[in-house]
């Protein structure tokens, strides 16, 4: 399946829509078109790497296995059937 090519707007950026809520901080994390990870945290704001690593922003802390999540690749379920094409 391909990646939808739908964008949105926040906080005045245009960024890709592929992202995900954290479950106890309520941060958004989003995958930005260079590959790294915008996480936005009420107020406060930071970019990091897939690793979690802080690249600027003043948010400097983030969850690590949450930017690989976002930013990693979208690979097959394998409880899903193939589906062949003619």
């Amino acid at each position: 399946m391909a990646a939808s090519k739908t964008k949105r707007m926040v906080r005045g950026r245009e960024l890709m829509s592929h992202g995900l809520i954290h479950p106890f901080t309520k941060a958004l994390y989003l995958k930005t078109a260079e590959g790294n990870i915008r996480v936005t945290d009420g107020d406060l704001e930071g970019l990091f790497r897939l690793d979690g690593s802080w690249i600027e922003g003043e948010l400097r802390e983030c969850d690590p296995q949450l930017c690989g999540w976002v930013g990693g690749p979208i690979i097959e379920n394998h409880r899903v059937g193939k589906v062949k094409h003619k």
